[in-house]
């Protein structure tokens, strides 16, 4: 432990004390994810990193909740915080074991659920900011644990991911999310700044992809987060820093990436695990290049270790070690019962018709039951994700709904085709035999036995597993090309356990999904099989027999049995994940068919659909009577869906996301401007499958009116509002009452409607509550371009009150005195080309390495808007800063209220490339004397760039 000069100074003193008796070496090597120990001023090695996304992941056994994406729908931050809570302590524990075990945790991911096709939905909360900040606020509370006013000192140190603007995984190393500074400042910085606000946030960490052309390591926008909170750390995501020069080719070396990484404000580099060697070379390099000094590495090391003096690392008093009685903490009562309240809060009630009995297929009556039919894997396996740590145990729905109804009282169909493959050519079907590794051969047959069939678990997207029928395990690619039984299924960061089976003519070939190859044989005299063939002219044909079909079997068990729960989804490793996004958000063909048969045989059929993201099943909503929604992962998923089914508990989750009839309601993936592309629940206008705060109860609530503390207000003032809520349902259960706004009248695009509250309210049955919001005024801001700041612009707004966005039951109107709306000025002052009020064909860039947007031309032309300009001062002269950035004729054309029929008054022609970040200051006169109050249209023609501009009487310089 080290000593300090003076031990009962204030934080930063002692942490100054400190990084002022460290050498330059020293300080360099604590910028490293694996930080070395300093025995000599006795400071111990430190590792950064410990995955926490929904339990502690990567370090043995631990307490698994809900994706992130479930907790998100339980719109409970009270639950969130013990979750937190939960998930340090095990963190504690096992770093009192293991000090490997950093207490710098990687937690929660604060990314807005934007396009729900990005590969990783599951490891946000939220399409909407205020919900996504609110429960990342609660979950990071209870992470950083109960703080001690004296010390400070903290559970863990966690840190948000991943910022900014990171909702894609196609090409998101090499492309840039565009934002424009509305979408930038109303959406995607909000959650961060939020958060980081609320001060239980030790760090964030940048992510993969560019925003604005520049690359998010090394992002001007660290300094806005710091404002909120002045010794937030940075630390960089696997490998970042290297990719600024290896995949987005931002700067030719490392030095000189580094460089400019820490003085835009990165402090700990996580690249090439344990090996430091190459990133304190470049770092080296860098400060004997002149590029960084050391004063800018003390600013690191001091944000560091401010974080580990918070952790109580340097206390003359550790901290007492986290134990459970007579066990470990992932394995005692309490965290056992934390698991299953989660899991029970994250599953959606999404739809409960009445039958032709006029009674709801849900919730079951165990005293009723005389038989239930459970169909589809999903029903009877729990599925894990990248971030899943390992379960203490597991209990599936299978085992729940066994476990309270009897054995024989549940039946359990697959659901699934189980078929055999003849090999055509060579005779003999193929055959995994009955034991898990044993490996895939060929086998001579004269009837088809059980190790020979293989049930097709169909993921969509051409995508199958193949379990076999005798061993139980899934057909896995293993290192040396042959195929062996895997106990788990599809896992791991390359899946080797999903495969395409492709046409060819009656026949079919297996190929590897991760691979690309396809299974051929190798010998036929020994019947050895490889997945070696690297087309389709060597690969193994094979006759496809079905032994059972899966409509035939479902329908036969639906026919015999009071109710049927049919389970359908996505596996989250499989349908997207880290490293794909979603090809669309479908359920696969199979699965559909296997819910339209159990109906068909027997209209008492509910369907459970597991999956991280919302899913497009217009049809199945149709024809389904009742359906529920939960994501993967929880260790209690079972009991908490049986608790739901069999009616011990009402469901209280709500969507935190729209789920979307198709994805032609999309748009591309790669267009992160929401408010152009009315995009999430904010700006869509057309109507969901589902809507964002959709979710049902077994019990009926009935709203009084909304009650308004003041009609009429200023923008500091602050409105307070009511409601009633009753209860007249047979169950003491929650309703999550939700507030939304809409700005009535408005001169720029405002959501449809906004978030600004909610309210999750435990309601006895016969009883009523009342629901109280406190909102300040200052929150129905929108930024404003023409000032760069959040504005309350003057006018009548909506609040209304609901059950989700599009369920309004209650409204009031709010009259607002803020500041009035006007004619905007293009002559006082530089205006920032990127302060538009609309564009087309547009693209943002940077204006230089280190700060500053652009805009170019994404083709021959782009024009920018800049709606009610005032042209009274007079317009005599344009001036632009602009460079030429390519070959050919480039442009800057000035129109009058139409970007290709207006008038056009001046024009800037740039005739020299001055290249990339290098600008000139152009000036042209005005040849119309324009007047009144215009809309501007500045038109970008040819390979040129814009920075600023202004229009003035005279040149500016």
């Amino acid at each position: 432990m080290p000593t300090f000069r003076n031990s009962n100074a204030p934080l930063d003193e002692r942490v100054s004390d400190l990084v002022g008796r460290l050498t330059l070496d020293e300080k360099l090597a604590m910028l490293h994810q694996y930080a070395p120990a300093v025995p000599r001023l006795g400071l111990a090695a430190f590792r950064t990193g410990t995955e926490v996304l929904h339990g502690l992941a990567f370090h043995g056994e631990a307490t698994v909740f809900p994706q992130a994406v479930g907790l998100a729908a339980t719109w409970n931050p009270e639950l969130l915080t013990a979750v937190g809570e939960a998930v340090a302590n095990e963190v504690r524990e096992r770093h009192d074991h293991d000090p490997d075990v950093g207490l710098n945790v990687w937690g929660p991911v604060v990314n807005l659920l934007r396009d729900p096709r990005w590969g990783r939905n599951e490891e946000g909360y939220s399409e909407d900011p205020r919900l996504t900040a609110e429960l990342a606020t609660a979950y990071t509370r209870g992470l950083s644990g109960p703080v001690e006013e004296s010390t400070g000192r903290l559970t863990t140190a966690p840190t948000l991911k991943h910022f900014l603007a990171y909702n894609n995984e196609t090409d998101k190393a090499r492309l840039s999310s565009q934002l424009r500074p509305r979408v930038l400042r109303e959406y995607d910085i909000r959650p961060f700044e939020w958060t980081v606000g609320s001060g239980t946030v030790s760090g964030v960490m940048p992510s993969y992809n560019k925003v604005n052309g520049r690359p998010s390591h090394l992002s001007p926008y660290f300094q806005a987060l710091r404002r909120w909170h002045s010794e937030l750390a940075v630390f960089s995501d696997a490998y970042g820093p290297i990719g600024t020069v290896e995949d987005s080719g931002y700067y030719e070396d490392r030095p000189h990436a580094y460089a400019a990484a820490v003085r835009a404000g990165l402090d700990s580099f996580t690249c090439e695990f344990h090996d430091p060697t190459n990133t304190l070379e470049a770092l080296r390099s860098a400060l004997s290049f002149g590029l960084l000094s050391e004063r800018d590495i003390d600013r690191s090391v001091t944000r560091l270790l401010a974080m580990r003096m918070r952790l109580g690392e340097f206390d003359e008093t550790p901290a007492a070690p986290r134990r459970a009685e007579g066990g470990r903490l992932a394995d005692s009562s309490a965290h056992r019962d934390l698991a299953r309240a989660a899991a029970r809060q994250a599953v959606v009630l999404l739809k409960n018709a009445p039958l032709a009995d006029g009674h709801p297929v849900l919730p079951l009556n165990p005293e009723r039951l005389r038989r239930v039919s459970v169909v589809g894997p999903f029903a009877e396996q729990l599925f894990s994700d990248w971030y899943s740590g390992n379960r203490p145990y597991e209990v599936t729905l299978l085992q729940a709904l066994r476990a309270d109804l009897c054995e024989a009282a549940v039946h359990f169909v697959p659901g699934v085709d189980r078929v055999a493959f003849e090999i055509a050519g060579h005779g003999g079907f193929l055959s995994a035999g009955d034991t898990l590794g044993q490996r895939l051969v060929r086998r001579e047959a004269e009837s088809v036995e059980p190790a020979q069939c293989f049930d097709v678990i169909d993921w969509g997207g051409d995508l199958v597993s193949l379990k076999c029928a005798a061993g139980g395990g899934y057909l896995s690619e293993r290192r040396d090309r042959t195929l062996a039984l895997d106990p788990v299924g599809p896992h791991g960061w390359r899946v080797r356990e999903t495969f395409r089976l492709v046409p060819d003519g009656d026949l079919c070939l297996i190929q590897g999904a991760e691979s690309g190859l396809f299974l051929t044989l190798e010998n036929d005299s020994e019947g050895t099989l490889s997945m070696s063939a690297t087309d389709r002219s060597r690969a193994l044909g094979l006759r496809r027999h079905v032994v059972s079909p899966a409509g035939e079997t479902i329908a036969a068990a639906a026919r015999d049995t009071d109710a049927v729960i049919v389970t359908v989804g996505t596996h989250p490793l499989v349908n997207g994940g880290e490293r794909y996004d979603r090809m669309d958000l479908g359920l696969a063909a199979a699965q559909e068919a296997a819910f339209r048969a159990a109906l068909e045989a027997n209209p008492a059929t509910a369907v459970v659909i597991f999956s991280g993201h919302p899913v497009t099943v217009p049809d199945l909503t149709a024809e389904a009577p009742a359906m529920l929604w939960t994501s993967h992962g929880a260790q209690e998923t079972g009991r908490a869906l049986a608790d739901i089914l069999l009616g011990r508990y009402s469901p209280t989750g709500r969507l935190q996301q729209t789920w979307y009839r198709s994805t032609e309601e999309l748009g591309s993936i790669f267009d992160y401007d929401i408010i152009k592309r009315e995009k999430t629940y904010l700006y869509f206008r057309g109507t969901p499958l589902f809507s964002f705060g959709h979710g049902l109860s077994y019990s009926s609530f009935h709203y009084g009116p909304l009650e308004l503390s003041n009609a009429d207000v200023l923008a500091e003032d602050r409105v307070d509002l009511h409601v009633r809520v009753a209860n007249s349902g047979p169950y003491n259960t929650a309703e999550v009452v939700q507030l939304y706004v809409q700005a009535i009248s408005s001169d720029v695009p405002r959501p449809v409607r906004e978030l600004l509250a909610f309210r999750r309210v435990e309601v006895a049955a016969g009883t009523a509550a009342t629901v109280s919001f406190s909102v300040p005024v200052s929150e129905l801001a929108f930024w404003d371009v023409a000032v760069g700041r959040y504005v309350v612009a003057s006018g009548e707004y909506r609040l209304m009150v609901g059950r989700s966005c599009t369920d309004i039951v209650g409204d009031v109107s709010l009259k607002v005195r803020g500041a009035p709306s006007g004619p905007r000025s293009l002559s006082r002052a530089l205006v920032r080309a990127v302060d538009f009020d609309d564009y087309e064909g547009i693209e943002i860039v940077d204006e230089t390495k280190v700060s500053g947007d652009a805009v170019q031309p994404t083709s021959d032309a782009g024009w920018l808007l800049f709606r009610d300009v005032d042209l009274e001062d007079g317009i005599g002269i344009l001036t632009a800063r602009l460079t030429r950035c390519g070959s050919g004729p480039a442009a800057i054309r000035l129109r009058l209220d139409h970007p290709t029929e207006g008038s056009e008054i001046a024009v800037v022609t740039s005739t020299e490339s001055s290249g990339v970040g290098q600008w000139n200051t152009l000036h042209t006169p005005v040849t119309d004397e324009a007047s009144g109050r215009r809309n501007i249209y500045l038109v970008l023609d040819g390979p040129v760039r814009l920075a600023s501009f202004i229009l003035g009487p005279t040149a500016v310089s």
